[in-house]
Parts: structure tokens; C-alpha cells; sequence
């Protein structure tokens, strides 16, 4: 008997991004049967898989928690009482398949003797039919009793999946994601790039509250936060103070743009300011457990400490919405990066305001996506490849990276780990003193034979940007797939 997967459960077993799959599936290579994928047909595909693999993870989590660079809590196993749940489930579903294989033995060993009956009392051509039958049924029974063929890894890979991770579809976007490890439903979600309706996330103001429409989910966090008894029986829970038991299906809202996500003030500390070259400083605020920032990757932020103020591209993914990263230039005339290089350290109060912008990731397009940084325009375009990443849906990521000032590409062994590490994914780095950006982008687009299958973010110091655009408009690029920063 096939079985089936759902694309996430796939992409995860055989170690590639789903849209990688979506690809094999739109040229014909992968059938699919109502979104569903057959283990078989992946086998096939990717004959490499094999249960040794650790289901597949040790890839995954090299990305997200080495080559991403994310502050994330150490992974763990689920706890006691989840695994024994959903150790608890598997056994209820084989007690299940048992009684339903007993009922079937029955009914063969009934059906072959009503075919011996009529072997020895029906007419002739009764009797020849029976044995023909009969005969049929034999050699199918030995070869199902007697076969010898090694379990489909895949099949055993997603049973011990079930026990590891619980798998979420959302409703009514259709997104999926897993929860791992201790992870509340709401920190897997962010984990893995969506966008979720939050507050405090930390059980006091609601804002994550959600209706369970099937499944099971299990406190593991303190909550203050009262649902009311209408609530209650309508199936609602809060998303940051539960973890899913075993497979979910909920309805959450998701933050689509930029105008979905409120204006916040937020006092951080000053976790670290390390240098990066000698004119350059990641500036790495920490925001408190129980106000942490909402944000799309790509958006800005207004920083205050003391009378200086700027406002920053965010560094860093909203994977991680309590540690957030920014590139801050040596600058004479900029009273907050003159702060940065003096004064702040460590502990340190940091207001912060915002977010701003709409330079955000069209994260339904199905196109591939370029990125295109020059200097610290790397900094906003870092934050969108850590959130494309997470999401894994695009089939082709390719980082184009101009350095015209002395600090060049600083983080230029971040953005080789990636590449390391995912088949997907394409670094290019051009140093530049000139800068000539017509020029650069003839040569980019000289790259690809098609530069319209791309959605292009760039993002680096105003006339580069300005003449960069302009250099992919003489090309004939469309300027609904062209996003813009000036960084």
C-alpha cells in the first residue's frame, strides 16, 4: 500500500527545501496526488536516504544553527510527558491497524474456504473458477507472508518523525511548519519564518490566541491571560504557553505586510558590540523575555541611547525576535555610531522604535530570488536570506555582494557557510572600488539567461541603489519584481 506524505514532511525526510520538491513536481519528475507525495516516488528520486541519515536533521539544524548564526537555545527533546503522548497515539493508531489486518485475515481465511467449498460442491465451471481464484489468492498471500524486502526507509523515517516533531498547518493560510524539541507553537512558527499575530508572548496579553480546529496541544508555560469559558469550548489556546501533543491544524492569524505589524517601544540592553573591521561594528540588543519585537525581515528600526539616535536596518531574522543585530559604520557626523564606538557597552539601555519600511520578502512568489548588497546594504539583505531560508520555499537563493568600501565583505565567511551548506543557494562577491553600478549590473545580468525569473531585492548606499535600478530597467527588468533599500 502507497504511502503518502504531505510536501513539509517530505522536504524534511529527504533533507532538500520544499520548494526544491515544488520544482520536481511543476517539470513532471515528482507526481503528486492532491498535494500529497508517495515515499516510493521520493525513493526514487533520492535513492540516498537511508535511515542512518538521523532522519535527515543534522543538515537542517547546521543551517539554522551554525550558517544562520541564529542565538537559539540549545535543541532538546521533547519533554516526558509530550513524548509519552505521542508514543501514546502511535500505539493507539497501531492497535488500530492491527484489529483492521485481524478482521482482514478473517475475512481471507473465510473467503479461501468458501473457495474450497466450491472447488469440491459447485459446478463445473464454478469449480474451475474457485481454483483460479483460489490459486490467486495463495500466490498473493505467500507473497505478502513470505517476502523478504526491506522496510520503505522513508515510511520508517516519518513514524519516528511523528514521535520527534509534530507537524502544524495553519488555517487558513495553509502554511506548515514542525514543533521541536520544548518549543511552544508559537516559537516553532517564528522558528520557521511565519509571521504570527503575537503580543508579549509570554501568557499575559492574548494576541496569540488561536482556535484548535484538530488535534491535541499541552501547556508548558505559565500564562496569565484568562479565556473565557465561550472561548474555551470553541477550542482557543494561547500559541506561546502551549506545545501540539501530536499533528495540529489551527486557525492563527499571519501578518501579510508591513501595515500589519504595529509601531513598538521597546527598551533593549546592549548585549555585545563587536567589531567587524575597523569601521564597522555589530551592534547585537536584547530585548526583555516578556516585550520582545515584532518585525518583518528587511524593515528598519529608530535606536536611541541618551540624545543619539539613528534609525537601522535590522541584521538579523525574526526567527529570533529577542536578539536583533545591526551594522553600524564609523561616522563623524552620526551622533549614535559615534555612541556605538565610544560610550555603549554592554548593558547599556537602547530604546527602540519602529519597525519601518516595506523592503519585506514576497514570500508567496514562485519565483527565485537575487539578492543584491553593496556594503552595509548587506545588512537588511542578511536579514531576508535568513528569513527565506527559514521558510525553505524558494527553489534558487543568489547573493550578489559589492564591496566598494575598505571594510568589504565582512562577513563574507557567513555567506560561504551558506552556500556550503545549502545545494540552493549562490554567493557571489565583486569587489568594486569604483562602484560603477550600470556596469556591475550588465555584468549580473550577463549571469543568468533569464534575469526576469527572478524577484530582485537591493538594497546598499543611495546612488548605488539609484543607479543599479536604473541599469535593471535599460535591461527590460519588470518594477513590480524590483525591491528597494537605501542602507
Amino acid at each position: 500500500m502507497r504511502q503518502l506524505l504531505s510536501l513539509s514532511r517530505a522536504a524534511r525526510l529527504v533533507g532538500v527545501a520544499r520548494g526544491a520538491l515544488q520544482q520536481k513536481i511543476r517539470s513532471g519528475e515528482l507526481p503528486s496526488f492532491d498535494g500529497m507525495l508517495s515515499t516510493d516516488d521520493l525513493l526514487r528520486l533520492y535513492p540516498a536516504v537511508e535511515l542512518e541519515r538521523d532522519l535527515g536533521f543534522e543538515r537542517v539544524e547546521k543551517i539554522k544553527e551554525e550558517a544562520f548564526g541564529l542565538r537559539l537555545r540549545e535543541r532538546m527533546l521533547p519533554s516526558q510527558a509530550i513524548l509519552s503522548q505521542r508514543v501514546f497515539e502511535q500505539s493507539r493508531e497501531l492497535a488500530d491497524l492491527r484489529a483492521h489486518l485481524q478482521r482482514y485475515h478473517a475475512m481471507v481465511v473465510e473467503l479461501r474456504g468458501r473457495l474450497r467449498d466450491e472447488e469440491e460442491r459447485g459446478s463445473d465451471d464454478a469449480r474451475r473458477s474457485a481454483a483460479k481464484l483460489g490459486e490467486l489468492l495463495d500466490r498473493e498471500l505467500e507473497a505478502v507472508l513470505g517476502g523478504t524486502a526491506a522496510p520503505n526507509a522513508l515510511a520508517v523515517m516519518d513514524d519516528m518523525l511523528r514521535v520527534m516533531s509534530a507537524h502544524v498547518v495553519l488555517h487558513p493560510s495553509r502554511h506548515e511548519f514542525f514543533v521541536d524539541g520544548a518549543d511552544t507553537v508559537l516559537d516553532a512558527a517564528l522558528r520557521s519564518g511565519l509571521a504570527m499575530n503575537y503580543g508579549c508572548s509570554n501568557g499575559n496579553c492574548g494576541l496569540c490566541k488561536a482556535r484548535v480546529v484538530s488535534g491535541q496541544v499541552q501547556k508548558v508555560r505559565h500564562h496569565d491571560y484568562v479565556l473565557s469559558e465561550a472561548e474555551k469550548q470553541q477550542g482557543y489556546t494561547l500559541l506561546c504557553s502551549h506545545t501540539a501533543v501530536g499533528d495540529l491544524v489551527i486557525e492563527a492569524l499571519e501578518s501579510a505586510e508591513p501595515a500589519d505589524i504595529p509601531a513598538q517601544q521597546i527598551v533593549a540592553k546592549v548585549k555585545a558590540a563587536q567589531a567587524l573591521g575597523e569601521d564597522l561594528m555589530l551592534l547585537h540588543l536584547q530585548t526583555p523575555r516578556t516585550n520582545r519585537l515584532r518585525f518583518l525581515a528587511g524593515q528598519s528600526l529608530t535606536l536611541t541611547a541618551g540624545e543619539a539616535s539613528a534609525q537601522l536596518p535590522i541584521a538579523s531574522c525574526p526567527c529570533d525576535d529577542r536578539n536583533l543585530e545591526f551594522h553600524v559604520m564609523r561616522n563623524p557626523q552620526d551622533s549614535f555610531a559615534q555612541r556605538v564606538f565610544g560610550s555603549l557597552k554592554a548593558g547599556h539601555a537602547v530604546t527602540l522604535f519602529g519597525p519601518w519600511g516595506d523592503f519585506v520578502l514576497r514570500a508567496d512568489s514562485p519565483r527565485a530570488i537575487l539578492f543584491l548588497a553593496c556594503d552595509t546594504g548587506f545588512a537588511p539583505i542578511k536579514s531576508l536570506i535568513e528569513h527565506a531560508m527559514a521558510l525553505e520555499a524558494s527553489e534558487r537563493l543568489c547573493l550578489y555582494w559589492i564591496a566598494t568600501a575598505p571594510v568589504g565583505h565582512y562577513l563574507a565567511n557567513l555567506c560561504r557557510s551558506w552556500a556550503d551548506a545549502l545545494d540552493n543557494f549562490a554567493y557571489t562577491p565583486i569587489d568594486a572600488e569604483t562602484g560603477d553600478a550600470l556596469e556591475l549590473m550588465r555584468r549580473i545580468g550577463a549571469d543568468h539567461a533569464d534575469l526576469n525569473a527572478f524577484d530582485i531585492y537591493l538594497a546598499g548606499p543611495e546612488a548605488f541603489v539609484r543607479d543599479a535600478a536604473t541599469g535593471l530597467r535599460e535591461q527590460g527588468f519588470p518594477e513590480a519584481q524590483l525591491a528597494i533599500a537605501v542602507a
